[in-house]
C-alpha cells in the first residue's frame, strides 16, 4: 500500500481536514465546514473551498479552537506522523485539567440553565 505524499496543489478544506486527522471521517469534516466550525483565513467558507499552503485554518472542536497553518495538501487520508508534516499548529495550549476540575457544575436533573446563568458561564469560562 502506498503511502500519500504531501505536496502544494489546491485541495477542498473538508478533504484537508479529514486527511490529515483533524476530523475522523470526511462527512464529519464536511458537516463542520457548512456549520461554520471551521473558517478558512479567518472568514467561514463552504467544504468546496480550496485550500493552499499557507492558508491559516480556523477550527472549533470538542469545545476547543485549534489553529493550523497548512504547510502542504493532501488528498488522501496519510497516517498520523506524514499529516502533521502538512500543518504548523498555532493552537493555544488547553487549559489545566485543575481549572477545568475547578468549573462550577450543575446538579443533574436541574434542567437546562437559563440565559443569564449561560452568560455567567460564558463569562466565567473567557468565551465573550
Amino acid at each position: 500500500m502506498s503511502v500519500p505524499e504531501p505536496d502544494g496543489k489546491p485541495v477542498r478544506i473538508d478533504v484537508w481536514v479529514w486527511a490529515v486527522r483533524i476530523f475522523k471521517t470526511r462527512s464529519a469534516a464536511a458537516e463542520a465546514v457548512r456549520a461554520g466550525h471551521v473558517k478558512l483565513n479567518g472568514s467561514t467558507t463552504k467544504p468546496s473551498q480550496q485550500v493552499v499552503p499557507g492558508d491559516h485554518i480556523r477550527v472549533w472542536k470538542d469545545h476547543r479552537e485549534r489553529r493550523f497553518e497548512v504547510v502542504a495538501t493532501l488528498r488522501k487520508r496519510a497516517g498520523a506522523p506524514v499529516a502533521r508534516k502538512c500543518y504548523v499548529d498555532h493552537s493555544p495550549p488547553p487549559p489545566p485539567k485543575e481549572v477545568l476540575a475547578s468549573l462550577p457544575q450543575r446538579d443533574r436533573g436541574a434542567g437546562r440553565p437559563t440565559k443569564k446563568e449561560r452568560r455567567q458561564l460564558d463569562r466565567l469560562r473567557g468565551h465573550r
